[in-house]
This record gives structure tokens, sequence and C-alpha cells, in this order.
């Protein structure tokens, strides 16, 4: 009876393994892809506010120096 208990324990083990692979790793995947694509908006977005920086840097200075050489 023992070695039969083993057998299940050993069984069991292989099925959970089995359930972690067929399932869990596409799911680990999902979320690490989610995150990734989560990711990769905020770092566009951030880009995208570094441009928009850039712009507005550009358009001071240039009326700066219109007004200077207006005076």
């Amino acid at each position: 009876m023992k070695e039969a208990k083993d057998v299940f324990r050993i069984v069991g083990i292989i099925l959970l393994g089995m359930f972690v692979l067929i399932v869990g790793i596409p799911l680990v995947l999902a979320a690490a892809g989610f995150t990734l694509a989560v990711l990769f908006k905020i770092i566009g977005l951030a880009i995208l506010l570094i441009k928009v920086a850039v712009v507005v840097a550009v358009v001071y200075l240039v009326l700066v120096g219109v007004r200077a050489l207006l005076r």
C-alpha cells in the first residue's frame, strides 16, 4: 500500500507540473506582454512630452528674441 501512495504522489506531481506548463506559462507570458505594452506606452508618452517641451522652449526663445529685437 505504501508503494501505491508513492505512485499516486508522483503521478500527482507530474499532473500538477503539466497543469502549470499548460495553463501557467501562457498566463505569465500574457501578463508580461501586457506589462511590456504598458511600459512602452509610458515611454512613448514620456518621449512625446519631451518633444512638446522642446517645441515650447524653441517658440519661447523665438518670442524672446523677437521681443529683444523690437526694443
